[in-house]
């Protein structure tokens, strides 16, 4: 018989397979990305819900109360003056025409620093309700949605959830990518397994399904934040409004907005609006003085906003009317039907008329982007949004859960996956690293902080290893 050395033995290892390697540290940023991502990625699956169904059915506007039509619908002047009587000290400033005829046409009154949104009859004049513009519960969770209520930090404490939610995509599918002769059964979860195995295959198998979908509502969402949208993306997107050969406001089309609720198509939020008393601008209304307010709705009429559009009245001397029709306001189904006229107040020539055509390759992929994520497009669209929330919050829970199942018996750890050494491939890795943080500013620098606290603090300190292992 052979006789062998216990201590030749305990020296004899096989080398970890460099898949496996990758497969620990991909398994590993994924882990840290989802610690700080789960809790967001919930709250933006959950508010979008409510927001999703509160417009779906009562309107986020008010604009589903219904009314029985009888005869032709009275003048728009009529019933704005019976809005505006109803507020005491108001003045108008929106009118939003209904989508139908059997629907009530809403009006916006402002009263010193209080908006108020009055419901009317177009048949008979009365009004049916007030509220307070931008104080329902859609625009209670579109306020969490964006910003947490924390204003500007929130914002960005959002952004860094979504740049980091594309880390953990691109790490999720790597790891669920089919390995020993899979091939497509990955794609169906396999529902007889238990335990920890089956979230596993859940979680892995609805993630993959969602991963496109995801991107595509964070490059959506992440358009509108405050680094990469306002001051990259949106920047270089922005319409020009030179090109309209008006005089320009000091103003810009964000004016429009009402607290965190966008109402302004994005391509033109940063645009400035043109100002009125010029003899610039197209045969529009020429030849009718004064401009009011029925030659204006009369005149979107002709030109061919049909059913429900927008149109804002003149704030002071400088201002235009503004007619408007977008998907994101839910005014229509359709993103290509998006269209933004400015009238001049005095000679009612046409400053500007810009219709989706004439946005940026970016700015259409927005009004499409921006209409599928809010659900604008149809029941299939609001059918697949509510079925997307409802996966991503799933996803998020189950990997709470598959941590929680893989616990350490021992308290005062966190359990992260182990960080293989002698990691293969490094520099791919950096390279990637390196184009995330490029595209994305805010993981970048989340991503140098990580790492500048694990080489500067963590790394020295027993104690904080142990618990972060």
């Amino acid at each position: 018989m052979v006789s062998i050395d216990p201590s030749q033995v305990s020296q004899v290892t096989t080398p970890a397979p460099t898949t496996n390697k990758l497969y620990l540290a991909a398994w590993r940023w994924h882990f840290y990305a989802g610690l700080y991502v789960i809790p967001f990625l919930t709250m933006l699956a959950l508010t979008g819900l409510v927001m999703l169904w509160i417009s779906v059915l009562s309107g986020r506007d008010g604009e589903w109360i219904k009314v029985v039509p009888t005869g032709e619908p009275m003048a728009v002047s009529t019933l704005s003056q019976a809005a505006v009587d109803a507020v005491a000290g108001g003045t108008l400033v929106q009118y939003i025409a209904p989508r139908a005829a059997d629907l009530a046409a809403i009006f916006r009154v402002d009263a010193g620093d209080n908006a108020i949104m009055v419901a009317v009859n177009p048949y008979s004049g009365e009004v049916l309700t007030e509220m307070s513009r931008r104080a329902g519960w859609y625009d209670f969770a579109s306020n969490i949605h964006g910003t947490f209520l924390l204003g500007t930090a929130g914002d960005r404490m959002i952004e860094i959830a979504a740049s980091l939610t594309m880390v953990m995509i691109a790490s999720g599918l790597y790891l669920w990518w089919p390995r020993n002769g899979q091939g497509l059964r990955v794609l169906v979860p396999n529902i007889a397994a238990r335990g920890r195995s089956l979230w596993k295959t859940l979680h892995a198998t609805i993630g993959a399904w969602i991963s496109i979908v995801l991107v595509l509502f964070l490059v959506s969402g992440l358009s509108w934040a405050g680094i990469w949208g306002e001051k990259f993306v949106q920047a270089w997107n922005t319409f020009p409004a030179e090109k309209w050969g008006a005089p320009l406001s000091d103003v810009t089309h964000a004016s429009m907005n009402h607290s965190a609720t966008k109402e302004v198509p994005w391509v033109l939020e940063q645009a400035p609006m043109p100002a009125s008393g010029s003899d610039a601008g197209a045969t529009g209304l020429a030849g009718e003085a004064p401009v009011t307010l029925d030659s204006v709705v009369a005149f979107a009429r002709q030109i061919g906003f049909a059913q429900r559009f927008q149109l804002n009245v003149p704030k002071d001397e400088s201002s235009v009317w503004t007619i408007s029709r977008d998907s994101m306001s839910n005014d229509s189904a359709h993103p290509t039907d998006d269209r933004t006229v400015h009238i001049d107040q005095y000679t009612g020539k046409i400053l500007a008329d810009v219709k989706f055509a004439d946005y940026s390759v970016y700015g259409k992929g927005m009004a499409v982007g921006i209409a599928l994520h809010e659900g604008d497009m149809g029941w299939w669209n609001i059918a697949l949004n509510t079925l997307f929330c409802l996966s991503v919050i799933f996803v998020s829970v189950s990997g709470g859960v598959m941590w929680w199942l893989r616990r350490p018996a021992k308290a005062g750890r966190i359990a992260a996956p182990p960080m293989p050494r002698d990691m293969p491939l490094w520099q791919g890795a950096m390279l990637v690293g390196l184009a995330v943080s490029l595209a994305f500013p805010m993981a970048g620098l989340t991503l140098l902080a990580v790492l500048a606290l694990d080489v500067l603090v963590i790394s020295r300190i027993p104690a904080l290893r142990r618990i972060l292992s």
